[in-house]
């Protein structure tokens, strides 16, 4: 596996001092991005051949959220290739080898001229080294939501913030424009909540200047929101699992 070292930031906590969700997720998509870059397939040799890595769904599972200036490796592999799809996970441990948190990823290649998916090639994949799944348990990809009783939001437009290479809106912003969708009681500093898993589903992209219109929906620890545009239509869909602190560690 692939792994990089480092020490949580002021930057990358929140509140309670711990590391937030987004700077986790912000870790482990540098980490496959630093990965990709040292076995000579990085951005560049994507846009020579005019390339892109889409990602189409995130699960993480977090076990404890690493504190201030704690140690942490970050590591990543791939565990599969297929037709259009890279699967990979993700970990994140103490120095002494404690998890604290891992991801299952599904990604898929894209052509960036004709926009669709474009078949990997031997020499794309084999740059990588195929490893063991890692031990967690795997959710579904797809994110089921009710048929009805979601709470509309007020819309937000893209900004150039949102973007990321591609000039579209980079997979860590749908988390961050759900996250500030939670009801309070999900994030309220009172209620001893534990996120303890976060899934993600991509549809499509958005581009500068669109507007998202988040819905969200509500069921005892679990909330899900919607990120879609004018005609309802998701670009994500972001559900988050929490669980009660008192079986919990932060």
């Amino acid at each position: 596996m692939y792994k990089f070292s480092s020490r949580i930031r002021y930057s990358e906590v929140d509140s309670k001092g711990i590391l937030s969700l987004e700077s986790l997720l912000d870790y482990f998509q540098d980490c496959s991005t630093f990965h990709s870059e040292d076995v000579g397939a990085g951005l560049g040799y994507l846009k020579e051949r005019r390339l892109a890595w889409v990602l189409s769904a995130w699960q993480i599972v977090v076990d404890r959220y690493p504190r201030l200036c704690e140690a942490v490796r970050i590591g990543t592999a791939p565990y599969d290739f297929k037709g259009f799809f890279g699967y990979r996970n993700f970990l994140m441990e103490t120095e002494d080898g404690e998890r604290l948190a891992c991801a299952n990823t599904l990604w898929t290649l894209i052509d960036m001229e004709k926009m669709c998916p474009a078949r990997l090639t031997k020499e794309l994949t084999e740059a990588y080294r195929i490893e063991d799944r890692l031990p967690m348990d795997y959710a579904p990809r797809k994110i089921a939501l009710p048929a009805e009783g979601g709470t509309e939001k007020e819309p937000l437009e893209v900004g150039r913030r949102h973007l990321d290479t591609n000039n579209h809106v980079n997979n860590g912003q749908y988390i961050r424009m759900a996250r500030e969708h939670l009801p309070t009681e999900y994030v309220g500093e009172s209620l001893n909540l534990f996120l303890r898993q976060m899934r993600a589903e991509y549809k499509k992209q958005a581009y500068l200047g669109d507007k998202i219109y988040p819905v969200v929906y509500e069921n005892g620890e679990i909330a899900a929101v919607s990120l879609n545009d004018r005609e309802g239509q998701p670009y994500c869909i972001v559900e988050f699992e929490f669980r009660n602190m008192g079986s919990e560690r932060s």
